[in-house]
């Protein structure tokens, strides 16, 4: 079954996620040197690896051989958050959980350790689309969590979390990849997928991303079907 780029060649380590070396290297050297924050805040435009990076540090954290701030990707902790069957890292989709009961349902099982892994990770997507009364009940735990737990919150609209939960995170904003960034990058996909794109269809790509690389990929995955039928 074909599988899309943009989910086949989504980053593994922090070294592999693309123009964001700013947050990237700052977080392996936290995980490597044991100074992680309880909570982080990762914002910017869609497809410029907020989620990514959120995976990233949940498997990092966890990994009983990590590498340098890397995950090894290979121990029973990164490969059991990476396929979702370890029920201590949680990812929430605040667009369509954004009720009350949802998060005090978190804030309920937060005070339990653990069962499998070292942290409990919580994932928290689009975390502005949260309700009033839902943010309220998440504040007491964000402000004094236990130490086996980590809050990564992840957004597109900054402006909407409220002041009290981003006074209590590390914030990290992702930035949209320049085309001289993102040409190398797309010519090295198609290197691996041994594709010949067609003249001008990488910048075209590019173009209609916007900087976003999920956007990119997709994009060109689209052109090269268009190919391929035509």
């Amino acid at each position: 079954m074909y599988q899309a780029l943009y989910r086949k060649w989504r980053p593994k380590t922090f070294a592999d996620v693309v123009g964001q070396e700013h947050i990237t290297e700052t977080l392996q050297r936290q995980v490597a040197e044991g100074r992680l924050s309880h909570a982080y805040l990762f914002t910017g435009t869609r497809g410029t690896g907020k989620t990514t990076c959120a995976k990233i540090l949940a498997r990092a954290v966890n990994c009983e051989h990590p590498e340098n701030g890397n995950p090894c990707n290979r121990c029973p902790s990164c490969l059991g958050i990476e396929s979702g069957r370890l029920l201590d890292v949680v990812e929430l989709d605040a667009a369509s959980n954004n009720g009350v009961d949802s998060v005090r349902a978190l804030r309920d099982e937060a005070i339990y350790s653990p069962a499998q892994v070292k942290k409990r990770v919580y994932i928290v997507d689009e975390v502005h689309m949260l309700s009033k009364q839902a943010w309220n009940v998440l504040l007491k735990t964000v402000e004094e969590p236990p130490t086996h737990v980590k809050f990564i919150f992840a957004t597109t609209e900054p402006d909407k979390v409220i002041g009290t939960i981003r006074s209590r995170t590390h914030h990290y904003p992702f930035r949209l990849v320049p085309q001289e960034v993102m040409g190398p990058y797309l010519e090295e996909i198609c290197a691996k997928e041994s594709i010949k794109p067609e003249p001008g269809v990488l910048k075209l790509a590019m173009r209609a991303g916007g900087g976003s690389v999920r956007d990119s990929l997709s994009v060109l995955d689209q052109l090269m079907v268009g190919a391929v039928d035509g």
